[in-house]
């Protein structure tokens, strides 16, 4: 069986790019307003971040700096229908995917509107029994519900025969979605995308509940209400923005940056259930905490049973519901882990037995009937990382192969899954993740025209793994007052990764040892050449490189910048070392 050995030890390419001579020229007068760090504002002008005004906005995000939200295409027409609705005493409900990004989205804007409004409910599709996005099996339940407007969050972009169905029987729909839109849109009241063929908005790339908190944030401008309530929940969207990996730039920055202070200070009652559930409690959380912790266990509900279970959690107003409700949804997690893990070794088996694990292939497409729907795309993840190519697993789902892809770094899945469109039943995501649907007897073709295309487009550099070094440091430059402004660059995530630094010839200070279960982590203590400090590290499965360290030979480290968390650390930071290198003495 095939083993994270592969990737772990698998050649990383360190890349590192400089900045071209206008870009030292504006980073020099940033230097000036930074203590004269030059690598602080080197790091501001490789985000874009050029003026003094704008380093000033990014250390420091406001709700001031968020754009009228009128300013998305239908915005307007959106707002006049939910008021009509609303006067009319029309029944609405709010429909989601049954992901987080999706179920977080329901959850802001059916409580936000619970305030205004009673004729009101929600409605998540289960993966199993609906499918994704909008089915004509949901519009006949809407209908039987009396329901006459359904604002549709995080999908519905592609959903044009359902809505015009949806028509049919006088239902209206207000479609907020994020997903790439096709040329044909749905006959849908308004459409709030950015990402629509014309759009000016200044941040396309909002998650699916930033759509609707814009909606939301339009809506309480139109009728004079005061935001401060909603502004309340904006750690669903901090939670959202973190799970579903869109761009941190731009308004995407500020939403996450207020929702996590928020998620620090005041989370609602649901997200306080799953922070004391998964350990967090009276720590600090950050986005990689959302990421790796309360994420996961939000998406176990979709995955394992009902999305909706997880919308009722984050709107509960009863602590000892919320309780409850979140350890259901811990163990609905503990059982996605024990089928992520068999599924994976399964797929690894089946691509080994193929001859696929070093095969001059490009992509990997991989089929099971049995496989748990719930627990593909997450196996997806799991090939791309291990493999580093292209990855599609599908499986059999009311009479069809359905499936997750995921991509590496700087390749379009969508494009490459697109090219095949008329092979495939629907589909529809982003750059790196686009789910898709096809009958079994055309998967042969589909696996055949999906290799040719990533063969013909990706480029070789996209196929090994990178290490994009951001600049070069001595120890004697990690200073507490470099340290605390680097901090400011949090929230981190695409667009605004956490910057990975490199140190040359250093060695150990003769403490370094072996750590783990399995002796197979270096914890690190080192020095270079231009400071007496020593400074603490880990590196996470890089056992085979303690016997040249601990020889006291030189090596190259790259690395990230940690807060050491661990009671009794004799500092508070560490570096997390990405990767080692060997040099000669």
């Amino acid at each position: 069986m095939v083993c994270n050995e592969i990737i772990l030890y698998m050649t990383r390419k360190w890349n590192y790019t400089g900045l071209s001579s206008e870009e030292q020229r504006l980073g020099a007068e940033l230097a000036r307003r930074f203590a004269n760090c030059r690598t602080i504002s080197d790091l501001l002008v490789q985000r874009g971040i050029t003026t003094i005004d704008a380093a000033e906005k990014f250390f420091h995000p406001s709700l001031r700096d968020l754009h009228d939200p009128f300013l998305m295409p239908d915005m307007d027409k959106a707002v006049e229908r939910l008021n009509k609705a609303m006067g009319a005493k029309e029944k609405i409900m709010v429909y989601g995917d049954y992901d987080v990004d999706g179920t977080t989205a329901v959850a802001l804007v059916y409580r936000y509107l619970q305030n205004f409004y009673s004729e009101l409910d929600f409605y998540i599709p289960t993966r199993y029994d609906d499918g994704y996005g909008i089915s004509l099996k949901s519009i006949d339940y809407l209908a039987e519900q009396g329901v006459r407007l359904v604002i549709v969050l995080d999908c519905g972009i592609k959903a044009i025969e359902e809505i015009r169905y949806a028509a049919e029987k006088g239902i209206d729909f207000i479609i907020c979605d994020h997903h790439m839109p096709d040329a044909e849109l749905p006959p849908a009241v308004a459409i709030l995308n950015p990402k629509l063929e014309g759009s000016t908005y200044p941040c396309p790339h909002l998650s699916g509940c930033g759509v609707g908190y814009k909606f939301m944030q339009a809506f309480s401008i139109s009728n004079g209400i005061a935001t401060a309530e909603l502004e309340c929940m904006l750690d669903l969207v901090a939670v959202s923005i973190a799970a579903d990996i869109v761009p941190m730039i731009d308004e995407n920055r500020v939403l996450a940056y207020m929702g996590l202070k928020r998620l620090n200070s005041n989370p609602n009652m649901g997200l306080r259930a799953i922070i004391r559930t998964c350990g967090l409690g009276g720590k600090e959380i950050t986005l990689n905490d959302v990421v790796f912790k309360i994420g996961p266990r939000i998406n176990a509900s979709g995955r394992m049973q009902s999305g909706g279970e997880a919308v009722e959690l984050l709107v509960a107003r009863d602590s000892k519901d919320a309780a409850r409700k979140s350890l259901e949804i811990d163990q609905y997690n503990k059982d996605r882990k024990e089928l992520d893990k068999q599924i994976t070794e399964e797929a690894n088996a089946i691509l080994e037995a193929r001859g696929e694990v070093h095969s001059p292939k490009k992509s990997i497409v991989i089929y099971n009937k049995d496989w748990h729907k719930g627990i593909i795309g997450i196996v997806a993840s799991r090939l791309t990382e291990l493999y580093y190519k292209p990855s599609v697993v599908l499986t059999l789902s009311n009479g069809l192969a359905t499936g997750s892809s995921r991509s590496v770094q700087g390749f379009d899945i969508y494009k490459a899954v697109e090219s095949t469109r008329d092979l495939l039943e629907n589909f529809g995501g982003h750059t790196y993740a686009v789910g898709l649907s096809l009958r079994e007897e055309n998967i042969p073709e589909f696996t055949a025209r999906f290799e040719e295309y990533v063969a013909a487009n990706i480029l070789p550099e996209q196929l090994t793994p990178q290490i994009d070094i951001d600049a070069f440091l001595d120890f004697s430059e990690i200073t507490p007052e470099f340290v605390s402004t680097l901090r400011l660059f949090n929230p981190f995530g695409p667009g605004n990764r956490k910057p990975i630094f490199c140190t040359r010839r250093v060695k150990d200070f003769g403490t370094s040892k072996l750590v783990g279960r399995n002796l197979e982590h270096i914890k690190l203590e080192l020095v270079d050449d231009t400071s007496g400090r020593v400074i603490n590290g880990i590196a996470f499965n890089m056992a085979s490189y303690f016997e040249h360290i601990h020889s006291g030979r030189p090596f190259n480290i790259c690395y990230s910048i940690e807060e050491n968390k661990h009671q009794n650390a004799s500092s508070p930071l560490q570096l997390l070392v990405k990767q080692i290198r060997l040099t000669e003495v």
